[in-house]
């Protein structure tokens, strides 16, 4: 977002959100005059701040004559304005013993705790995507037209699913197949064997190639469905914050919100793709679609691949330069654990 604004109104304005983001309250002409600083008549002030609600940077809420920051605001404010600080913490010492490397699930478990308790929001994780690598593929007919798929993963996790073919197969056709695909594929995950498939299709057999087909569709909604997918911690936090405890409207939706995990899960899995912090305002998502509610997520890696993401959800008034080092740090320090081996 391009806003051309001169230094004295992006002076005001992180003034503005500043103040605004400290007490909640709608800020004043007169308290801008203090809180920025500046040498300014109030009737300067007064034509800065309608310049900047005609922006659509601030607006006026009906009950004062204070302005509060929009979603727009925050985001300028964010982007230009902010100067987080690098995550060197006094209480990092304090949290890296809650997450000891003792079992994933409950890394995973105890960092989304951590990420509530630190930001007195709601604090979400994804849970690590495992890998989609098969050592051994099986199929094994069942009847007309239904073949059950066996996928052993190189650790031994044994998935198993039943495809419907456009051809009956018989046992030997299967095992032949079976052979082929684990001598040629072995060891690749089903997204690079899909791949593969996409520039092979031509020189496999057609009958391996569309049971190859098959089996990688049902060995991704196993992969998929085989995972805790998301974490979340501190939701009730959300029932204490001023900004929605007015409005049972909107914490209904917020609650629906956490009931469909895919939504986060999609939100979630957006910034996994991303390098370092990302932040989220007022429903530019798309997939938390809340004027009031802001954020701010971070991947993290288990022995230098991403896989997965951690994050806070909170009100658009939040302090995003601690929320910030909040989820740096707790990104790296969940790294850290559970890449020990």
């Amino acid at each position: 977002m391009k806003t051309m604004l001169d230094e004295r109104a992006k002076t005001l304005l992180k003034a503005l959100v500043e103040r605004y983001i400290a007490d909640g309250q709608p800020v004043g002409s007169r308290t801008l005059s203090r809180a920025s600083g500046l040498d300014l008549s109030p009737a300067t002030i007064r034509n800065v701040m309608a310049d900047l609600e005609d922006l659509g940077l601030i607006a006026s809420p009906h009950t004062s004559a204070g302005r509060i920051p929009t979603a727009r605001g925050y985001r300028l404010f964010v982007d230009t304005m902010l100067t987080a600080q690098p995550p060197q913490w006094s209480e990092a010492p304090a949290i890296e013993p809650q997450l000891q490397p003792d079992q994933p699930q409950r890394v995973i478990a105890n960092a989304a705790q951590l990420l509530s308790n630190l930001s007195h929001f709601v604090g979400v994780v994804t849970a690590p995507r495992r890998s989609s690598a098969f050592r051994h593929i099986e199929f094994l007919r069942l009847g007309d037209k239904r073949v059950l798929v066996i996928l052993v993963s190189p650790d031994g996790d044994v998935q198993n699913r039943v495809i419907f073919t456009a051809q009956d197969y018989t046992q030997s056709q299967l095992i032949e197949a079976s052979n082929f695909l684990t001598q040629h594929y072995a060891g690749l995950t089903i997204e690079e064997v899909r791949e593969r498939l996409k520039s092979e299709v031509d020189q496999l057999r057609g009958e391996i190639a569309a049971l190859m087909q098959a089996a990688v569709e049902a060995g991704t909604e196993a992969m998929e469905e085989s995972q805790e997918q998301v974490v979340i911690s501190g939701e009730r936090n959300l029932l204490t914050v001023q900004d929605f405890s007015s409005d049972m409207g909107s914490l209904r939706k917020l609650f629906d919100l956490f009931e469909h995990k895919t939504q986060l899960m999609r939100l979630l899995d957006v910034s996994s793709r991303a390098e370092g912090v990302r932040i989220y305002i007022g429903g530019e998502s798309m997939v938390v679609p809340f004027e009031e509610l802001s954020v701010v997520s971070a991947p993290y890696e288990v022995n230098g691949q991403v896989v997965g993401t951690l994050g806070v959800i909170g009100p658009t008034r939040m302090a995003y330069d601690r929320m910030i080092q909040i989820v740096d740090i707790t990104s790296r320090l969940i790294s850290n654990a559970l890449s020990q081996k």
